[in-house]
């Protein structure tokens, strides 16, 4: 249990929860939350499972995971943090695609083997054979230029730590399902993704950390819509992204207040 009480630390200040008020939860004594943040004392199996629910963490991300220094893992609340990945005959890695009518389905699906084997599967050869990738159907128009029905293709990414704001990642999530957005990230902060659409329309709103199950970094797109050249749309640029993080940053500060 070596990242076991930097861990607990860490989590508990994240959450705003003093060790007397977890010491109730739990029905322990206070000096017994100190025992385990120093690391002379280790909870109970029985009293670990309740500081997974209390912290809304995975038991071996808890005891052996330095969320500190890495971030939290990008896959939470699986038994297996196993990546399914499909594979042809030669033994190299398919793109799986994920339909828009496969979407609900997904969130259930995605760590079982013969779920994901009956999904579409497909191949492309200009992507890098170093990354692990998945393909969505968009649905709705939240993020114009890229139109319904759009498939984006994303790398996949192991560490929440790893998502960088201002770009654009398809989230699998317990709360909004599979969503794709711009995403700006203050985990270290709140311990909460901040998700932008391109269409202004669209509200932005906040996400948990403890509810991403997947993430994926948007690397390409597949459309079969040309783009019109009298279209007004402009694509957003750094001006324009470095206006939306200091919105963003304006935003969390009248929350935090």
């Amino acid at each position: 249990m070596s990242f076991l009480a930097s861990n607990l630390r860490f989590l508990r200040k994240q959450k705003g929860i003093t060790q007397s008020d977890l010491a109730e939860q739990l029905d322990v004594q206070r000096t017994m939350i100190s025992a385990y943040e120093d690391g002379r004392s280790e909870p109970k199996l029985t009293t670990l499972l309740k500081l997974c629910d209390i912290l809304e963490v995975g038991l071996e991300e808890l005891i052996e995971h330095p969320i500190e220094q890495l971030g939290r893992k990008a896959v939470q609340k699986r038994k297996l943090n196993i990546l399914t990945i499909a594979t042809n005959e030669e033994g190299k890695e398919n793109i799986t695609l994920v339909g828009q009518k496969a979407s609900a389905g997904y969130l259930n699906g995605f760590a079982d083997p013969e779920y994901m084997d009956k999904l579409p599967q497909f191949h492309l050869p200009n992507l890098t054979s170093q990354m692990t990738y998945r393909a969505f159907e968009l649905a709705g128009d939240s993020m114009l230029p890229l139109v319904p029905g759009t498939i984006v293709i994303g790398g996949f990414v192991d560490q929440l730590k790893s998502i960088k704001s201002g770009r654009t990642y398809i989230l699998v999530t317990q709360t909004e399902g599979v969503v794709y957005k711009r995403v700006f990230n203050y985990l270290q902060e709140n311990g909460k993704l901040f998700l932008v659409s391109d269409n202004d329309h669209y509200k932005p709103y906040e996400v948990k950390g403890e509810d991403i199950l997947e993430v994926w970094e948007a690397k390409a797109f597949i459309s079969t819509d040309f783009p019109n050249p009298g279209d007004k749309k402009k694509p957003l640029s750094l001006e324009d992204l470095g206006e939306m993080i200091k919105d963003i940053q304006d935003d969390l500060r009248r929350l935090k207040s």
